[in-house]
């Protein structure tokens, strides 16, 4: 009789710790809820947008900014840090055993385009047109130019979007629900829909973890402690990938970031070549469905969704690295993945997604910024 009543007592507490479990799963994870920003808008340092307009200045954000302050970590340094939190990939768990297969070194190429002033409507004469013109699988305008192609790899699917901007503030980001914070989810396509996006992809999935850095649209949300790599975009067109503890909020300020993304790891090492050891775990490293961006050089970038789990194999981070060398891209950097990696293209989503697919808590955009006839 007494073994029955510890019995009870024991299913009884677990019961008690699995509500308490789900409860506290809930509220973290699942229930949208606001977290407190740094609010720090970042201006042009340069009172210019790429093409060398004098009058343009940082673009409204897309989310709500609260007050300035870190509410969701602690001991944050304005030079990074080495934090224990932890990502996913299609909801793999990275490591958090820091290190990146990055140098601080600058790339001979990498040098040469900061400092090309040339104006990207002349670099980039060709792409652009004086009209909107689309097809089936691209469009241009007078600042943007965008060619999407269905490719194969051995037995793998994926989705090359070849992107050109005449003004980096058309390279956007959107935040489910119009809003910063834990547990806001939506579709890549009703994300699309909702900004008049040309084309989407999923992007880090920023929601998901309180670590790292996220700056979108001109305005840095959060600069927490991480060991992953970081991705910034500049407002000159510029794209760099670093090591998490590189990573500095003074500097970001100072050299005008528009993006940052953390998730990672690198693709390229910083002469643009394939690499072999990556900043991850050796399960995130194996075939899987990918989101990657491309950059190779101010106003040229391409977006690659990779198709996984089904009758397209999926990629290996070494694979996927060796195919932006192909590309002959400069740097390139692997965002969320698994179910999450989906391509909107003319608010249809034009892969196939693992599981159907997933909301996420951000997107990538490419979208008119200016009235075109």
């Amino acid at each position: 009789m007494k073994k029955h009543r510890i019995l009870k007592y024991i299913l009884a507490d677990l019961l008690c710790a699995g509500l308490a479990l789900t409860v506290f799963a809930l509220f973290h994870h699942v229930l949208p809820r606001p977290q407190e920003s740094l609010g720090i808008v970042i201006t042009n340092p340069a009172g210019r947008d790429s093409e060398g307009d004098t009058s343009g200045s940082a673009a409204e954000p897309l989310g709500q900014i609260a007050s300035a302050g870190i509410s969701d970590s602690s001991s944050m340094s304005a030079k990074g840090g080495r934090g224990n939190g932890s990502r996913g990939n299609g909801g793999n768990g990275m490591n958090s055993k820091g290190g990146s297969a990055l140098t601080e070194e600058t790339s001979e190429a990498e040098t040469e385009a900061e400092t090309d002033d040339t104006p990207l409507s002349e670099k980039f004469a060709d792409k652009f047109t004086d009209e909107v013109v689309v097809t089936e699988n691209s469009y241009s305008s007078p600042d943007i130019s965008v060619t999407v192609t269905e490719e194969t790899l051995g037995s793998t699917t994926y989705y090359l979007a070849d992107i050109y901007v005449r003004d980096i503030t058309c390279f956007r980001s959107a935040l489910a629900g119009e809003a910063y914070g834990s547990g806001f989810r939506d579709s890549i396509a009703d994300m699309a829909l909702l900004n008049n996006a040309l084309l989407a992809v999923n992007g880090d999935y920023y929601g998901n973890t309180r670590e790292g850095v996220v700056i979108r649209n001109g305005v840095i949300y959060r600069a927490n402690q991480t060991d992953c790599d970081v991705c910034v975009l500049y407002y000159d067109g510029t794209m760099r990938v670093m090591p998490g503890s590189s990573f500095s909020v003074e500097e970001a300020v100072e050299d005008g970031a528009w993006q940052a993304w953390t998730f990672g790891p690198a693709l390229l090492s910083g002469s643009g070549t394939a690499l072999t050891d990556f900043n991850s775990t050796g399960r995130i490293i194996s075939a899987n469905p990918r989101t990657a961006l491309g950059y190779y050089e101010p106003g040229h970038y391409c977006l690659v969704v990779v198709d996984g789990r089904g009758e397209s194999t999926g990629i290996t981070l070494p694979d996927l690295s060796r195919l932006f060398e192909d590309l002959g891209c400069a740097a390139a950097y692997n965002l969320d993945g698994g179910n999450s990696s989906v391509m909107v293209w003319n608010n249809a989503v034009i892969n196939t997604p693992s599981g159907g697919g997933r909301e996420s808590s951000d997107a990538l955009l490419i979208a008119e910024v200016n009235t075109h006839e």
